[in-house]
């Protein structure tokens, strides 16, 4: 079977109008196109460092990606806020020789269900004059399947903070910090609550 060779070629009507198309269009300039701007930082996630074979001057070495840079733990975030009570009292506080003259249980409630029980609960201690509170969120479970994405350990327990510190929460309450192993560990707060005026 023979080819023909006039497949594949353009006829003259064809030319004709791409000759038309590439009058109206403009050579791109590739070089300009696909350099990166000076100014512009690398991104952390993508910035690569050579392992310390190839500092050493070896050949074999390999490049490595730079770790993560996670956001810190909730306990961290916690502990690292600034004291805003007074210092004495907090010390206490954290020794867990304070009482807490209320408390709310919402482990094993749902984020829909926790959060107006909670305001509620805030506010109304607020009220009345109370000074420390304890919320008790639980651990939470474990529901991690192994998958790609990674599953929050204690949704409840990571949620309640952002409440607390959110209006219209954020005007009653004064501190926020983890309870004393006695009252509940990593799995609850003492909710230190503004003077009420």
């Amino acid at each position: 079977m023979k080819r023909d060779r006039t497949q594949g070629r353009l006829n003259e009507d064809d030319l004709e109008l791409w000759r038309k198309v590439t009058e109206r269009t403009e050579r791109l300039d590739l070089k300009k196109l696909f350099t990166p701007e000076i100014d512009a930082p690398a991104p952390a996630l993508t910035t690569l460092r050579k392992s310390k074979s190839v500092v050493m001057g070896k050949p074999e070495g390999k490049l490595r990606r730079l770790p993560h840079n996670l956001a810190p733990s909730l306990p961290d975030q916690i502990s690292s806020a600034p004291v805003q009570m007074d210092q004495k009292a907090f010390g206490k506080l954290k020794r867990g020789k304070l009482k807490p003259e209320g408390r709310i249980d919402l482990h094993g409630m749902t984020l829909d269900h926790a959060h107006p029980i909670l305001t509620k609960f805030i506010l109304s201690a607020h009220a009345r004059g109370k000074r420390l509170v304890l919320v008790i969120t639980g651990k939470g479970k474990l529901r991690d399947d192994g998958g790609p994405i990674p599953v929050r350990h204690g949704v409840l327990r990571h949620q309640v903070p952002q409440w607390l510190a959110m209006p219209p929460l954020s005007s009653a309450v004064l501190q926020i910090t983890q309870a004393h192993v006695s009252h509940g560990g990593g799995g609850a707060y003492y909710v230190y609550l503004r003077r009420h005026r």
